[in-house]
């Protein structure tokens, strides 16, 4: 396991810059955050122009874990932003690409059915495609998330621990999911939903059991500090964002 940073905590940066500071910082790889309403790649810049994202990414000099896809679109669109985002990580050795599940509520065949189409694609790129767990989405419960991974040979978890700890009527069990983990994202988080993000040593999260968890399931990849640089956050992020790597780092 090593310690990765998302480019969440910087998003008020730009690409170049936000990748910098995480190699001025002393991370192993960065988790890129590709978003229709991010500042540093967008789903339909890498479609428009996959070369250039290549070489603006092969040019910022920092190794990358993982990409993490969001986009809202037709699904034809979404198909082939898709495809793009997957050759862009072959292209330039990203072993992972993260997507959200449906809304919360949606129909849980109709999703396994649009996994698979997803995981085809990926599969003919050669990355890896994980769901994160949410309270927004069908994997809200760590059950229906195990089942996605059942009905869907080749999906893979990227768990996001903080939305089980501050689930609206407490902590949720998730041991059932590590074995199908295959990217991390974490801060610390308390266990009520208004707690979702607090200072690092205030949460409830057990950074060394969830290691050791994923320890027993040979889990090699990445631990992704994700801070998130929000415009209300009542502190300053970048100390937390070295708090919680000095933490992990510790622990691996």
């Amino acid at each position: 396991m090593y310690v990765a940073c998302s480019t969440l905590s910087f998003s008020k940066l730009t690409l170049e810059d936000a990748l910098r500071t995480a190699r001025e910082m002393r991370f192993t790889k960065a988790d890129l955050a590709v978003h229709d309403d991010g500042k540093h790649l967008t789903p339909a810049e890498v479609l428009a122009d996959p070369a250039k994202c290549a070489q603006r990414l092969k040019a910022a000099n920092m190794p990358l874990a993982a990409f993490h896809f969001v986009t809202e679109c037709a699904p034809d669109v979404f198909r082939d932003r898709f495809r793009a985002a997957c050759r862009l990580a072959r292209v330039c050795t990203v072993p992972v690409v993260t997507v959200p599940a449906a809304p919360l509520g949606s129909d849980f065949d109709a999703e396994a059915q649009r996994l698979r189409e997803l995981v085809k694609i990926a599969e003919g790129e050669g990355v890896i495609l994980t769901v994160e767990t949410n309270a927004a989405t069908v994997t809200a419960d760590p059950l229906g998330a195990k089942e996605l991974c059942r009905r869907v040979p080749g999906l893979g978890i990227t768990l996001d621990p903080s939305h089980y700890h501050a689930a609206a009527h407490g902590p949720l069990d998730y041991d059932c999911l590590f074995p199908y983990v295959r990217h991390m994202r974490l801060r610390d988080t308390g266990n009520k939903p208004d707690l979702f993000q607090v200072r690092i040593g205030q949460g409830e999260l057990e950074y060394g059991r969830m290691i050791s968890q994923l320890d027993r399931c040979r889990y090699d990849r990445a631990l992704t500090v994700d801070v998130r640089d929000l415009p209300d956050s009542p502190f300053p992020i970048e100390p937390e964002v070295r708090k919680l790597k000095y933490l992990l780092e510790s622990l691996v």
